[in-house]
């Protein structure tokens, strides 16, 4: 301390937060919520049906235990558009009355469960009653269920419950299914479905997107497997196979790929002058098979499929329109050419997806399938924000 000024001083707020510790992979796979979903019956026999509402309240909405546990009985409003809003305590953060969107299957959920406390507690003010009362020295429904307590009875569910078994055969750790998880599984099903970080950084809670970044992590780890696949399925522009002894990249060759290509409609440019001006350099602008710097991949083929409708229905379109001169109508129509070109790399790719084995077969179509997910727009296209998937997990009525 020796040199620092007389008035000099430390305030609470000077000291840095400890790090948030590390959420990856503590998410419970689909297979295992689907099973544990299947089981929601016994665990309301073996307890009561508010702890079995607050394990489908934390499913739906991945908020921690005790912000369910102490839900109010009036914990859900509607928004200007008449959509319904999950009302609670950040306890962590000492936040007051946060808002979060919730589908009409949880309200629903909410709805009964408030059913249930009005009968339970007649005549007592609504505003005193906890949406999930506990069922210990709680006469006047004002306690809601302690977080401590459900624990050890959701732990005592698992144990009982059969082995979980993940698609591939293999065992999966019950000592890894905890009511915390069902927080990271919510964050990691919105990540996969491609909701943006400033999206479910909100969703989460989180004061930074620091805490929201963990769950991204996980997701470039199977994005990144989903694009090895991927790109073992790439074609050049007359439908040819590209990559196609290759099931893994090296490092190297990734970042070239990245580095050296430029995403484009239904595919990748690697012409330089064009990867340098980001795709905004291309004479050929949307006539890239004609082009061979263009290239695609098994992703790309619905996308394909239906840019291939789309210039059928506009060379029908155009042929019908009587009114407008020849030389228009030959301006604006579709060539030939460009339309056997879309229709033979559409039919090359479909035989190679076909000659595979089914399971391999299956494995393209989920990697495709999560590269969509996470694909920006086409070149040149507006991005229009789209309404957060519903991902609540099936369960039996």
């Amino acid at each position: 301390m020796a040199g620092l000024p007389d008035d000099f001083v430390i305030t609470r707020h000077d000291v840095p937060k400890p790090p948030e510790p590390s959420e990856e992979g503590q998410d419970l796979p689909p297979e295992v919520m689907r099973q544990l979903c299947a089981h929601l019956d016994l665990f309301e026999e073996m307890t009561c049906r508010e702890l079995r509402v607050a394990v489908e309240l934390m499913m739906d909405t991945g908020r921690r235990p005790e912000e369910i546990c102490k839900l109010e009985f009036h914990c859900m409003n509607r928004d200007r558009q008449g959509k319904p809003v999950l009302v609670y305590t950040n306890w962590k953060e000492q936040r007051i009355r946060r808002e979060l969107p919730v589908h009409e299957p949880t309200a629903q959920l909410i709805r009964e469960q408030q059913e249930r406390v009005r009968l339970l507690y007649p005549g007592r003010p609504q505003s005193q009653l906890a949406l999930l009362p506990s069922s210990v020295m709680n006469q006047f429904g004002a306690k809601g269920i302690d977080s401590t307590h459900f624990s050890g009875v959701h732990r005592e569910w698992v144990t009982a419950l059969p082995e979980f078994r993940l698609d591939d055969g293999t065992i999966f750790d019950k000592e890894k299914i905890f009511p915390y998880a069902y927080r990271h599984s919510f964050a990691q099903r919105h990540s996969d479905a491609g909701v943006p970080i400033e999206v479910l950084s909100p969703l989460m809670d989180h004061d930074s997107y620091q805490s929201t970044r963990c769950y991204y992590r996980v997701k470039e780890v199977r994005l990144r497997e989903a694009v090895d696949k991927v790109t073992a399925m790439q074609f050049d522009r007359h439908g040819q196979r590209v990559w196609g002894a290759v099931t893994t990249l090296l490092d190297a060759e990734r970042v070239r790929l990245a580095i050296g290509s430029v995403q484009v409609p239904f595919g990748t440019c690697s012409e330089p002058s064009n990867v340098s001006a980001g795709g905004g350099a291309c004479p050929l602008r949307f006539r890239c098979m004609g082009c061979d710097h263009y290239s695609t991949d098994v992703s790309h083929l619905p996308e394909l499929a239906a840019y291939l409708d789309g210039l059928l229905r506009q060379r029908e379109r155009l042929r019908s329109m009587t009114e407008a001169d020849e030389w228009a109508r030959a301006e604006a129509t579709p060539s030939e050419e460009e339309i056997s070109r879309v229709r033979r790399l559409i039919r090359r790719v479909t035989e190679e997806v076909d000659q595979l084995t089914d399971t391999e077969r299956a494995e393209i179509h989920q990697a495709a399938d999560m590269v969509r997910k996470t694909r920006q727009g086409f070149l040149g296209m507006p991005r229009v924000p789209q309404p957060l998937p519903d991902l609540r997990p099936e369960r039996p009525a």
